[in-house]
């Protein structure tokens, strides 16, 4: 059976606080309210086999937040003799939206029993109004430990710093009004920092929000123009745009590497009077 404009809130309410898609998309707020949800083709309703399919621009509501797709389907079932939605999956052109955050993707799919979200597809974004964070196979929200996890890829951006890796896992911390404040991210495989005159690899990086410290571990390289230093661990200031190297023989793991650098006269200096090749 399918119903146009059809606003659920029966379905809903024996699980409201775990409908959220996200604690840092306000899907999960306390206090009383439905889920509302609309499409352009109608809503069906499968009792049999427990599934609400909206097709056609739907739009899941609920206060400020929405969630929007071509499609969405509540998978609920009858626990305690209540209604309970255990799953909620959007499919094309999904867009998770708040007051603050957006999360955009083809795909998403919410597990309500483990608070996690993963949205998949081409063009993946995670923004905040002070960060976005983007990936080419995967964003997971884990809603419980307010932690995002971006796969493939990954670049993280806030103003001109871009931190990119393989695998970037950013923590947030509740805000004074409950909403997702930048803690920390942590980096894996191939993880980069761009300065305004400094590019530093390495193979794990760990940026700190509050301080604007990131530091880099594991064949670490900085780049300035054409000079290059190597060794084992990197801290760049991202406010100051100092970054220092060490090797692990000044860190904490005991070992006898050495920092190395490869320095490049400027061209300027080899074509002054008196110097080789001038012809002087």
């Amino acid at each position: 059976m399918a119903y146009r404009g059809l606003t659920i809130v029966a379905l809903v309410a024996a699980m409201m606080p775990g409908l959220a898609f996200a604690d840092a998309l306000g899907l999960a707020q306390s206090g009383s309210g439905g889920l509302e949800v609309e499409s352009d083709n109608g809503i069906e309703w499968r009792r049999n086999e427990q599934i609400l399919i909206a097709r056609g621009n739907a739009v899941a509501t609920r206060g400020t937040s929405k969630i929007n797709a071509d499609e969405l389907r509540a998978l609920y079932r009858d626990k305690d003799g209540n209604t309970e939605i255990y799953r909620i999956e959007a499919e094309g052109s999904v867009v998770l939206s708040s007051d603050t955050d957006v999360a955009r993707g083809d795909d998403a799919v919410y597990d309500l029993e483990q608070s996690v979200v993963v949205l998949t597809g081409k063009d993946l974004s995670y923004q905040t109004p002070t960060e976005t964070l983007t990936a080419e196979d995967s964003l997971e929200y884990w809603e419980l430990d307010r932690m995002a996890v971006a796969r493939g890829n990954a670049l993280a951006m806030a103003g001109e710093r871009r931190l990119r890796g393989s695998v970037l896992t950013a923590r947030f911390e509740a805000g004074p009004n409950g909403e997702n404040e930048l803690h920390r991210i942590d980096g894996y495989g191939d993880v980069s920092i761009r300065t305004a005159t400094e590019f530093v690899v390495g193979d794990e990086g760990t940026y700190d929000a509050k301080t604007g410290i990131v530091t880099l571990t594991g064949s670490v390289k900085i780049t300035r123009g054409d000079n290059q230093l190597n060794g084992d661990r990197a801290v760049v200031d991202l406010n100051t745009g100092v970054s220092r190297l060490t090797s692990n023989a000044n860190g904490t793991s005991g070992g006898s590497s050495r920092v190395r650098g490869l320095l490049v006269p400027d061209k300027e200096e080899n074509t002054a009077p008196g110097s080789p090749g001038n012809g002087n």
